[in-house]
């Protein structure tokens, strides 16, 4: 039975009636019946609430209760609140039982008994977590990262969930930004692929069906190129930018169905996201046709005092929720200050009601009117909890996220029967760190550290030895003797190093994005023994240690591999597992390279070694330490025979391009093709390479592959100098290879129709 069923007021059951088919309403494929059928509904409840139940459900509060047996509730005056009709959705409370409880108050005993949407931060994950967004990124197989969101919904939504404020599709070039952890890295390309995977993965076949989260695209828009890396900060592009390189992954989330979004920190030329009409209006809504919510980001609709474009707290809300935002978060201004100012004339109520519809319409799709309880099974939450199955894939998902960027001599992989293993460094027993930003519920003491994924690994007769050495960020050196004494009893070294989880992520901007701390003394020192040496490296961001990088034989990226990020660095490091997982970004040589990013412009005067004055640096080369796409492998691949279908094609044809792909290696290797493109000359400038295609293949030793992409019309156009996308005639290069450097070319051209 429903809740209007159970705990009906006379006229809400008359004016909203609850029909058995309201399944239909929900379903994918949902009839133009029934659509309207809800919005009939919508009309109703709107004709019953009052001024301040319509803005109680824009209001979005963040749970103060305590923690009691692992989940998280409201405070006394919260529920009073609730009671009232002053709240719609509630962030950071947790668990089945709880959340019932939560939820009956809002259905049982508010007036007009209309359900509660529960919101969590579940980025990487929610009890099994997965590798940080860049290493999920770093796999470049956005199959095997819907599965990892599948787990994540599964998980989250059995914990009394309904709303996920993932993904994070802020393209990043400066690394900075503590938040480039968060995201896929710098390309809008790659971006794109993973915002919709994951997308795809939290919301399953349809919102409202059990083990399904609605998703968030966030932070909508150009967060991540705020000005000097500092999170927060201004950011100052040109439309045309804001177009090619930092909506594509927000666009992607559309198309793949994406039920929501979140407004930015940021402003973009001079305009605050959260009170931009222009994006929640204009490209949101009217371009793009986006139907869902919009929820601003913590206290962003108060701090648009702050960004001195609103006076008073109930201007800023004017400001907001006419520009499109739906829901204030935390900032209690949508509930505090917006009646009067309705009341006083300065806000119309149509723009209530249109707000105050989204979120309607959203917990009828969410199926929370038909039977608000559905995610409130403890018994399945516990059931589907952190089990074999998710623990096996986050192991999965950690080792295909793991980059190989040097293994001079083959020291790696090492042999499981080697006599003695030095395993050291500030990070090799660290449970809290492998969990990285935004762990959700996750918990340290269910973590593999790599220590203990080395020990599960070896041989029985293999002797491990281990010493920290130095902590990752003091410059206490006392731990160097021992560490070094262990190296020279072993037959090789593992070094495990990095960042810890907190040097990353929100408000976790850098200014010196080297090893923290005396670690890279340490690794000298370390060094000096002469013995065979892996550094395992932990981190959120692209790090600069060039002395690392020249002089130690063998380096693994790692990121924040998650719940299983010992067994997987050890599959990788003794061979279970071949690394094929490629760079999401570029890594500078030095801070004074950034910003650093592949798909950069061509200046007039392109750097050259025969003509000083150029584009270029006294003191460094221009070129990164490791380019965007890079990533070794155990086995070695060939590049040969790229085709491309035809020499000239017109602007609305598509064009197959196609190279095989030999392992010329003695092992299994997975390896990831990718593919470019450049337009030579146009009407705007253009990129030095673009990428628009990848894809991760399998081959065994000898196994050749051919690989075939097609490209159409998007892939080849641009916003010109009126700022329409479109493709120009002229000539084309296509490029393929195992990252972006190393590469085939092809020449084709684009004629006139």
């Amino acid at each position: 039975m429903s809740v209007f069923g159970r705990n009906r007021l006379t006229t809400v059951v008359l004016l909203i009636p609850v029909f058995s088919f309201l399944f239909l309403g929900r379903a994918k494929g949902q009839t133009q019946w029934a659509e309207a059928l809800i919005e009939r509904k919508i009309d109703s409840l709107l004709a019953l609430m009052t001024l301040e139940e319509k803005l109680g459900q824009l209001n979005q509060l963040a749970a103060r209760g305590d923690w009691v047996a692992g989940e998280k509730g409201i405070t006394e005056e919260q529920k009073q609140m609730v009671r009232r009709g002053e709240v719609g959705s509630f962030l950071n409370a947790t668990g089945a039982k709880t959340l019932k409880e939560i939820q009956r108050i809002a259905v049982e005993e508010s007036r007009l008994k209309i359900p509660l949407i529960f919101a969590y931060d579940v980025i990487h994950g929610f009890r099994t977590i997965f590798p940080i967004p860049l290493g999920e990124a770093a796999t470049w197989n956005p199959e095997l990262i819907e599965k990892a969101s599948r787990v994540a919904a599964i998980e989250a939504s059995a914990a009394g969930l309904h709303w996920t404020f993932a993904p994070m599709v802020d393209i990043a070039r400066d690394p900075r930004w503590g938040r480039i952890a968060e995201g896929a890295g710098e390309d809008p390309y790659l971006g794109s692929t993973m915002s919709a995977a994951r997308v795809r993965g939290f919301q399953g076949e349809g919102l409202g069906k059990v083990g399904t989260l609605l998703a968030c695209a966030k932070h909508f828009a150009a967060y991540g190129g705020a000005e000097a890396g500092r999170d927060y900060n201004t950011v100052d592009i040109s439309e045309r930018t804001l177009r090619t390189i930092y909506l594509p992954p927000f666009k992607a989330a559309v198309d793949a169905g994406v039920g929501s979004f979140m407004s930015a920190f940021n402003e973009i030329a001079g305009m605050p996201s959260t009170a931009s009409a222009f994006l929640f209006t204009k490209v949101l809504r009217d371009e793009w046709k986006f139907t869902g919510i919009v929820v601003s980001d913590w206290t962003a609709v108060m701090e648009l005092t702050r960004h001195g474009v609103a006076a008073t707290q109930g201007e800023a809300g004017v400001l907001a929720l006419r520009a499109g935002v739906d829901i204030d978060m935390e900032s209690k201004i949508y509930v505090t200050d917006l009646p009067h100012l309705v009341r006083q004339g300065k806000l119309s109520i149509d723009v209530v009601d249109r707000a105050v519809r989204r979120v309607l319409r959203m917990k009828y799709r969410l199926g929370l009117f038909d039977d608000p309880y559905r995610f409130n099974d403890p018994d399945r939450e516990k059931a589907v909890t952190l089990t074999a199955d998710h623990r096996a894939l986050a192991r999965t998902v950690g080792a295909q996220s793991l980059v190989l960027l040097k293994n001079e001599n083959r020291i790696l992989p090492l042999s499981k029967n080697l006599k003695t293993i030095a395993v050291l460094g500030p990070l090799a027993t660290s449970k809290r760190d492998p969990i990285g930003s935004w762990g959700a519920v996750g918990r340290a003491e269910e973590v593999v550290t790599v220590l203990e994924g080395v020990r599960n690994k070896v041989a029985s007769g293999t002797k491990i030895l281990h010493a920290a050495g130095c902590s990752i960020d003091s410059l206490d050196r006392r731990g160097f003797e021992e560490a070094r004494r262990l190296a020279e009893q072993s037959d090789v070294v593992l070094i495990v190093i990095g960042e810890s989880h907190r040097m990353s992520g929100e408000a976790s901007s850098r200014t010196h994005i080297g090893l923290p701390g005396v670690q890279e003394e340490f690794v000298r020192e370390i060094a000096k023994t002469g013995k065979p040496m892996v550094v395992v490296l932990m981190n959120g961001r692209p790090l600069t240690m060039p002395w690392v990088y020249e002089n130690v034989p063998a380096i693994l990226v790692t990121w924040f591999a998650g719940t299983e990020a010992g067994n997987a660095i050890a599959d990788v490091l003794f061979g279970d597992v071949t690394p094929g997982g490629k760079l999401p970004v570029t890594f500078p040589r030095s801070l004074g390279q950034v910003p650093i990013y592949y798909n950069h412009k061509n200046t007039g005067r392109p750097a050259s070694d025969q003509d000083f004055f150029t584009s270029k640096y006294l003191d460094s080369p221009v070129t990164p330490q490791f380019p965007f796409g890079y990533g070794l492998s155990y086995t070695k691949f060939v590049y040969s025979d790229l085709k491309v279908g035809t020499e000239k094609i017109r602007s609305t044809d598509s064009l197959r391009v196609s190279v095989r792909v030999k392992n010329d290696g003695d092992g299994k290797g997975d390896e990831v093709v990718q593919l470019y493109i450049q337009d030579l000359v146009a009407s705007v400038t253009r990129p030095v390479k673009e990428l628009r295609r990848f894809r991760r293949i399998t081959l065994n030793p000898g196994e050749i592959k051919t690989v075939e992409f097609t490209l159409g019309y998007d892939d080849l156009a641009f916003y010109n100098q009126e700022m329409k996308f479109v493709v120009e005639p002229g000539t084309f290069k296509v490029f393929v290879g195992g990252n972006s450097v190393d590469v085939l070319e092809k020449t084709f051209e684009v004629v006139e129709r």
